[in-house]
């Protein structure tokens, strides 16, 4: 993100795609709706009419995933209706002359592209003069663009729009990216992605890789780890024994629920030779473990978050934990230990401090600094107490790349890589809702969440779809992908759009996931969560169908350790 979130109130236009704040982060929400009481204006694009479309001046129902054909038809617009910015182009940009190019061919007049994103011509127009008409225009995306085959590209072409209209580098503008969890910007920072060190650093990069091998005193390798959504094809396609996966340790995570194609991940946690699951509570991927450590909670332990304003916040322990309980960090320097590579710290603070001192960009965040204010941005380079971080990425459009500029990159439209057809005429999407946090592991637990909400679910359809299958509301239906099957209650709605359903993935019964594709973004390995074909079809004996849902739900929260009180033993 290279605003801060606190610049969202000060923005005079809010392009908003794939992302509905009030239910993935209220906070964030809050700051959107202040903006649009200061006169903001709102551009919403979104398959759904979400509740940030409700407040949105201008709102786009694009049709799934037909994101790349509607941000090259917005750069079409800006570009060949002379909307761009000249002098910052000419300054702090390069590559614009073939991009140019490129994007105003007629395959990107809005026109051309209106059938098949289903919106009205003059709209992405309209959006295209608003969006260029302010020089405090921020973009804010979700998983509505990144959970595609062809998400990376995306956000690329959303940062091609910022470029165009000179929105970069200064106060209250710029590009969003707003996280899905609590601290996925922070497994980034700390090096969990597989190409990257802690800090940004690249394993590639010899310099940074003999820091680290000094810091650690074992020699680092300059091969790229894999991608959590490549352990499938390492465990059941892979035939060479060395580059097998044998083992998964698993922290803070349910892929039995959360990731992709579930019937794959079943057979892929069948047929690995061990796995450790680490959590605050058994989960579903805890019936395929080894091993189970129990961990500490958030309020059990301190440490250092990364919001998703590039923010390190310190939280404090607030109750002891049991005495049979370790930390996440504590457990992993036991581990290591055991395996031979003696691993000890005190304290988080320890912890801390080396990650500082291996990262540049990280070093001036002390935790004597993050007490003081409402956490630190970085990049923080001192530890002088007068470096206060980074609140705007890319200041006087200063880009961190070799030329010092913004590059653009011109890519055409890619269909998703599942569509409707005669066996399957309906699109399907994950979405998330604000009653229930991802899996479930915590909230499932929850006996007040429980009256609101419970399994096994819902899929949300357009109430004529809903018509032509003879379905009532809240009648139990089964859904059917070609990768498996789930159960779920129907949740006939006008917000959806005829031929599209949607449904929430934290449900244990009710599990979306059973239907979704493997497809992944070939740049990021991202999974297409967002599209994929389905049918519904109506269950006629409701009575068995019930039955049977209560009947699953007790054995799967026996498995889980959850008493008939609904607490966890």
């Amino acid at each position: 993100m290279s605003f801060s979130i606190p610049e969202i109130e000060d923005a005079e236009v809010i392009f908003n795609m794939g992302y509905n704040g009030p239910v993935s982060h209220p906070l964030v929400a809050r700051r959107i709706v202040r903006a649009k009481k200061k006169g903001c204006k709102i551009i919403c694009v979104d398959p759904r009419r979400t509740e940030t479309a409700r407040i949105a001046d201008l709102y786009l129902p694009i049709k799934g995933g037909t994101n790349m054909l509607f941000l090259n038809a917005m750069a079409h617009v800006i570009v060949t209706e002379g909307l761009i910015d000249h002098d910052f182009i000419k300054t702090h940009t390069s590559g614009f002359s073939s991009y140019a190019k490129a994007i105003s061919s007629a395959l990107y007049a809005p026109e051309t592209v209106a059938e098949r994103t289903r919106l009205d011509p003059q709209d992405i127009r309209k959006a295209a003069h608003l969006f260029a008409s302010s020089k405090h225009t921020m973009t804010l995306w979700g998983m509505g663009i990144t959970q595609f085959s062809q998400g990376v590209e995306c956000v690329i072409a959303c940062s091609n729009l910022c470029l165009l209209t000179g929105n970069y580098g200064h106060y209250a503008t710029g590009v969003g990216p707003v996280r899905g969890q609590n601290n996925v910007q922070g497994t980034c920072d700390m090096g969990l992605l597989p190409d990257m060190l802690p800090g940004y650093q690249s394993v590639s990069d010899y310099a940074a890789r003999e820091k680290f091998s000094s810091a650690w005193g074992v020699q680092l390798s300059a091969r790229p780890g894999l991608r959590l959504t490549q352990v499938p094809q390492k465990v059941l396609q892979e035939k060479d024994p060395q580059k097998q996966i044998h083992a998964y340790y698993i922290i803070g995570e349910d892929p039995a629920q959360s990731d992709p194609n579930l019937p794959e991940i079943r057979e892929t946690l069948s047929n690995i030779d061990f796995v450790i699951v680490q959590d605050i509570f058994r989960n579903k991927t805890c019936e395929y473990a080894d091993v189970i450590f129990p961990a500490t909670a958030w309020g059990e332990h301190e440490g250092v978050y990364t919001s998703c304003d590039r923010r390190f916040q310190r939280i404090h322990r607030l109750v002891k934990p049991s005495p049979d309980l370790k930390t996440d960090w504590d457990i992993l320097c036991r581990l290591a230990t055991a395996m031979g590579y003696a691993m000890h710290y005190d304290n988080t603070q320890q912890i801390w401090n080396e990650m500082r001192s291996l990262s540049p960009k990280f070093a001036g965040a002390t935790y004597e600094k993050l007490e003081m204010d409402h956490g630190i941005q970085w990049p923080c380079y001192s530890p002088d107490i007068s470096d206060t971080g980074t609140t705007y990425l890319h200041k006087n459009a200063h880009f961190s790349t070799a030329d010092g500029k913004g590059h653009f990159y011109f890519y055409p439209y890619t269909p998703v890589q599942e569509r409707e057809n005669h066996e399957f005429p309906l699109s399907l999407a994950t979405v998330r809702e604000v009653g229930h946090y991802s899996v479930r592991t915590m909230t499932g637990n929850c006996r007040l969440l429980h009256s609101l909400a419970e399994e096994p679910g819902y899929i949300a359809m357009n109430p004529a779809d809903c018509a032509d299958l003879g379905i009532r509301q809240d009648e139990l239906v089964r859904v059917i992908s070609p990768r498996g099957q789930t159960m779920t209650r129907c949740l006939p709605t006008e917000r959806v759009s005829i031929g599209s359903t949607y449904m929430t993935y934290q449900w244990w019964i009710g599990a979306c996931n059973e239907l979704t594709s493997s497809a992944l973004d070939p740049k990021s390995n991202t999974p297409e969560f967002k599209y994929c074909a389905c049918r519904v079809e109506k269950i006629d004996n409701q009575r068995k169908a019930e039955q049977y849902i209560q009947d699953q739900y007790a054995r799967i929260r026996t498995n889980m350790g959850i008493t008939p009180g609904g607490n966890p033993k």
